[in-house]
């Protein structure tokens, strides 16, 4: 009857401030506490980090491991065991401090079908001096941004909508309609995204062909 009276519920229990390493550890870091004698305690606590070590014996000896083997150990210990930490002991207040929300860079580009890295392009093609390798940067922008709006609007576009789009994003720098050029025909992109699919009709077409002949059971 006594056995049973004394037994230990989970629910009954303490809850444990870092359950990875069990209720042993919380209990070792506990009596720690508990002991008056400072040199004793010492003692305990080296002999606690050295066991929490053991876990992970491959980063027992690194110096961040060990100094985060401490933080923990002050951790479980509610910032309440008092012993010599060989590194700063970080402080409660520390910990629980929030961290300022990271800065994400926003961007809501007016044609998004394009991407952000339509629009660094253009801004790099604007600085270069004007040129032969301008000119290509230019026209390979053009295409690029042809094949980005057949993939996500339409199965053909005419190329003064793409050269008015580039004269926008680029503030006026990059006027390509005025040059006359003619980019990749609609036709050869569609071509080429077709041909990348690897479930086209002809392909099931011929899996039916190859399959007419055989016997069904």
């Amino acid at each position: 009857m006594n056995l049973v009276e004394n037994l230990e519920y989970n629910t009954e229990r303490p809850k444990l401030i870092i359950p990875e390493y069990g209720r042993h550890f919380q209990k070792m870091v506990d009596h720690a506490i508990s002991i008056e004698d400072r040199e004793e305690r010492n003692k305990v606590a080296q002999a606690i980090i050295s066991v929490m070590g053991n876990i992970q014996p491959h980063l027992r000896d690194v110096p961040d491991f060990q100094h985060k083997l401490w933080d923990q150990l002050f951790i479980m210990s509610d910032f309440k065991l008092d012993v010599d930490s060989p590194f700063p002991i970080t402080s409660k207040e520390v910990l629980q401090q929030r961290p300022e929300p990271l800065g994400y860079p926003q961007n809501f580009p007016k044609y998004r079908f394009y991407g952000n890295n339509i629009k660094r392009m253009i801004d790099v093609a604007v600085e270069w001096d004007k040129g032969d390798m301008r000119d290509g940067l230019e026209y390979a922008i053009a295409n690029h941004m042809k094949k980005c709006y057949l993939n996500w609007n339409k199965d053909t576009v005419d190329d003064k909508v793409i050269f008015n789009h580039l004269y926008e994003l680029s503030d006026g720098r990059i006027d390509l309609a005025k040059d006359g050029e003619n980019l990749t025909d609609s036709g050869q992109f569609l071509k080429n995204r077709v041909a990348k699919n690897p479930r086209s009709a002809t392909g099931k077409k011929n899996q039916r062909s190859n399959n007419r002949g055989k016997k069904r059971y």
